[in-house]
């Protein structure tokens, strides 16, 4: 066993243990993106569910069109144009359902349950 691999394992017990917990805690609170995919005029898929401070990914799979992701019951909060192959995104920090469309395709529909 080399003496650097010995050292080692002399430091980590007494040095390394606040590292450690600092990265499991790190871990226990990391957000979930959930993507949420542009195609054929629809949010595909249409309902996501998430947890309070997670967040949604919208991506415009598109050749050709633009879309905007508005939420009517928020004053109409709306993402900037997204054209083919860009995204946006919002995280979500209190629970509720978020209904939603596209800014010019108002007939696209769909909406993000946030639970506890």
């Amino acid at each position: 066993m080399s003496s650097a691999v010995i050292a080692l394992r002399r430091w980590w017990p007494v040095k390394g243990a606040p590292l450690l917990l600092a990265l499991f805690s790190l871990a226990a609170t990391a957000q979930t993106v959930v993507e949420v995919h542009i195609v054929n005029y629809r949010f595909e898929p249409p309902t996501v569910s998430i947890k309070a401070g997670d967040s949604v990914r919208w991506i415009n799979g598109e050749k050709r069109t633009s879309h905007s992701v508005v939420f009517p019951d928020e004053n109409g909060l709306e993402s900037e144009r997204l054209f083919p192959d860009e995204h946006w995104e919002r995280r979500f920090d209190r629970p509720g359902r978020y209904a939603y469309q596209c800014g010019p395709h108002p007939e696209m529909k769909g909406e993000v349950l946030v639970g506890e």
